[in-house]
């Protein structure tokens, strides 16, 4: 393998590693030989995500912490530094949705409920931020370390319905550069923050939303196809190229930027 790519001896921890997308980059960079720290909130999930990775290497850990707990981060903080020594990179995957933060179809933007609203906030927002709060010390202390926080295609334009989950993704957009900014100022050249913004990936979570049973799409889906050029739906492995990427030294000089892995979604109007 080309060494600028090489992520090979790596240590990262990926929070919302028992996900789809961030639970697949995490075994992907393990396959490619990186130590990798499978981070989530319940027990269960995560044992079952390290029994998996175990069958890669035995190159990774479990940890089980909420990222909006700043508590229980700091502790796996500890562990992780006790057990490898140091941390190069942070992939915060951990993110996700509710019901009442969206706007369906059938309702107003006066039905929003405020409390699923604020949850959906904190989870994508604080709960990025704490682990880069709490991991990036690390970077600080070695002077290295790159950070992939998790965009979205509605961060930069009126996706409709997601309005909570948009509002959130908008707000890491500007985080993400803010922090590059502020960790390259005062920590150095080897210190990187950047950020990747998925297309529309077929999941649990949006299956039914975005295809019929049959496999035809639904008109929700059809709209995403019809806004995308390669007139299709991402596949999960075709995330991993970009993240590792952003984690290699390919992108030694690539700092601030949200990298877009849409098949032209953000970049088309549809007409």
């Amino acid at each position: 393998m080309n060494e600028l790519f090489d992520v090979k001896g790596k240590v990262i921890v990926v929070t919302g590693a028992t996900g789809i997308l961030a639970g697949g980059a995490a075994k992907y960079l393990q396959k490619n030989g990186a130590t990798v720290v499978y981070l989530g909130r319940n027990q269960e999930r995560v044992d079952n995500a390290v029994t998996e990775a175990k069958s890669i290497s035995d190159a990774c850990m479990g940890l089980t912490s909420d990222v909006l707990d700043e508590e229980s981060l700091s502790k796996g903080y500890e562990e992780v530094i006790s057990k490898f020594g140091r941390i190069d990179a942070l992939i915060n995957g951990a993110g996700g949705n509710m019901p009442g933060a969206t706007i369906g179809p059938d309702k107003e933007i006066f039905d929003l409920n405020l409390d699923d609203y604020s949850k959906v906030m904190d989870l994508n927002l604080k709960g990025t931020v704490l682990p880069t709060l709490v991991f990036g010390k690390a970077f600080k202390e070695q002077g290295h370390g790159s950070v992939i926080n998790f965009s979205s295609m509605s961060s930069t334009q009126a996706l409709t319905r997601v309005l909570g989950y948009s509002n959130a993704k908008a707000a890491i957009d500007n985080f993400t550069r803010w922090m590059a900014t502020e960790m390259a100022l005062k920590y150095g050249d080897q210190v990187r923050v950047n950020a990747v913004a998925p297309g529309f990936f077929i999941s649990k979570q949006n299956k039914a939303l975005l295809t019929n049973e049959d496999g035809t799409f639904t008109e929700r889906g059809q709209q995403v196809i019809n806004k995308t050029p390669f007139k299709r739906f991402g596949k999960q492995k075709e995330i991993y190229g970009a993240i590792h990427y952003l984690l290699s030294d390919a992108s030694s000089f690539v700092t601030g930027t949200v990298l877009a892995v849409d098949g032209g979604f953000s970049c088309f109007c549809g007409v």
